[in-house]
């Protein structure tokens, strides 16, 4: 990673500003990450963290228009969008490297001086987009969100990123601003620039842009989700005939990233899901044709993490591909991963960190959510270092801990009739996995 660096200043209302330098590049990017999102809610105010990124793009005191201020950012090489998600949000444009004055412009007033104009038609928008993850009848369909509820019960990080119909229609304007004014302090946001820039072009124009953001404070992770003891695999099936294919996702709590063995989770990650020569693409695709789309994957927050693995697949195949992810999973619990397999997963693992440098957005949330979320910018250097140091020893011990039958939440949705019966045996006995 020679040629990345990383400057920090702190401006004087407690906004921390990074550049991440890429002269290679001929781009830039801005993001700005605010530590708020659904896991800082409460069953009542639920998706309010998501509504109010709505509302921001309908415009602010210094660009009352919402088109006419996309376009303005559109004109200079811009394209303005945000993200909510369970324990943050974000903001981003790219941006010629020559051009960086406006779109900074524009992230700062939005984000300080929204006119909450317009809630109304939002609401109408946000309550069609949560229409995707519900069927006819109301019942919910994601199979993350029923996995997150499932493991994280009552805590908001159970909570869905969006809300509910029912929450969602009852926010109402005091609450949207109550968030604003709680989560929306400069000390609670990170401001990243990506690309061939100047770090004191940088501050300079940061300085202005975000002049008329308050202090405020950090949010912080917001309480722990606790979890209650099980004796038995929790298991969620929807029968919904609305759809052609099966989904199965099979789900664990494991350790925060900064965690030890989040880095052998990691390369657990990679052995099972990462590419054509996989063994979930090996065994469900190529071995037994049980289906076509496979994954796995370790998402972490700051004091746990969540792995999955799962398939899409014809309902008539869901029971053999339970079967078969949770025969993947015993393997990794009762046998030592041969040295060759796991030398190729953790150099596909360095690899794919050393590509980050061809990619503004990637460096940008590399080190703008370490320090949202976590204080400190890791190096990807030191990353690869944690990563390399994994042993088959440390694979096999980390599956075991995480992979125990008791901490299963298998979730499946799709037609199940004449399957669930079966799947609810063949889950509930979750016999490749170690009690």
């Amino acid at each position: 990673m020679d040629n990345v660096g990383i400057d920090k200043t702190v401006l004087d209302n407690g906004l921390r500003v990074l550049t991440v330098r890429l002269p290679h590049l001929h781009a830039g990017l801005v993001n700005v990450y605010v530590r708020a999102g659904s896991r800082h809610e409460d069953a009542r105010t639920n998706g309010v963290s998501h509504f109010l990124e709505h509302l921001f793009f309908r415009g602010s005191v210094g660009f009352p228009d919402g088109r006419a201020l996309n376009a303005m950012v559109e004109d200079v090489g811009g394209d303005l969008n945000g993200v909510t998600t369970r324990d943050h949000g974000y903001y981003t444009s790219p941006v010629h490297p020559a051009r960086l004055e406006l779109p900074l412009q524009v992230l700062g007033d939005l984000l300080a001086r929204p006119l909450f104009k317009d809630i109304e038609t939002e609401r109408e928008v946000i309550l069609e987009e949560i229409l995707d993850e519900v069927d006819e009848d109301g019942r919910d369909i994601d199979v993350d969100n029923l996995s997150k509820r499932a493991l994280f019960g009552d805590s908001p990080l159970g909570l869905k990123i969006a809300g509910t119909r029912e929450t969602v229609a009852n926010l109402t304007e005091a609450d949207i601003r109550a968030q604003h004014a709680r989560a929306y302090g400069a000390k609670n946001l990170v401001l990243v620039c990506a690309g061939p820039l100047s770090h004191a072009r940088v501050v300079e124009l940061a300085a202005e842009a975000f002049r008329w953001l308050p202090a405020g404070v950090e949010l912080g992770e917001g309480p722990s989700p606790l979890i209650a003891a099980r004796s038995e695999p929790h298991q969620i099936l929807v029968d919904h005939k609305g759809e052609s294919q099966t989904q199965v996702s099979l789900s664990f709590r494991g350790p925060p990233e900064e965690h030890p063995d989040f880095a052998a989770l990691r390369v657990i990650r990679r052995i099972l899901g990462d590419g054509l020569s996989s063994r979930l693409q090996g065994e469900l695709v190529e071995k037994r044709a049980l289906a076509y789309s496979v994954g796995a994957g370790a998402d972490p927050f700051t004091d746990c993490s969540v792995f999955d693995v799962g398939a899409a697949c014809a309902p008539r195949k869901a029971v053999q591909v339970s079967e078969a992810l949770l025969e993947l999973l015993g393997e990794l619990c009762t046998r030592e991963v041969p040295e060759a397999e796991l030398e190729r997963a953790k150099s596909k693992s360095r690899i794919r960190v050393e590509f980050m440098q061809d990619g503004q957005s990637e460096m940008a949330e590399w080190y703008g959510l370490d320090e949202l979320l976590r204080g400190r910018t890791e190096s990807p250097a030191a990353w690869i270092s944690r990563m390399e140091n994994v042993s088959a020893q440390d694979v096999l011990r980390v599956a075991k801990s995480t992979f125990a039958r008791e901490r299963l939440v298998a979730c499946v949705v799709g037609p199940l009739s004449g399957v669930e019966k079966r799947l609810q045996s063949t889950l509930g006995a979750a016999a490749s996995l170690p009690r």
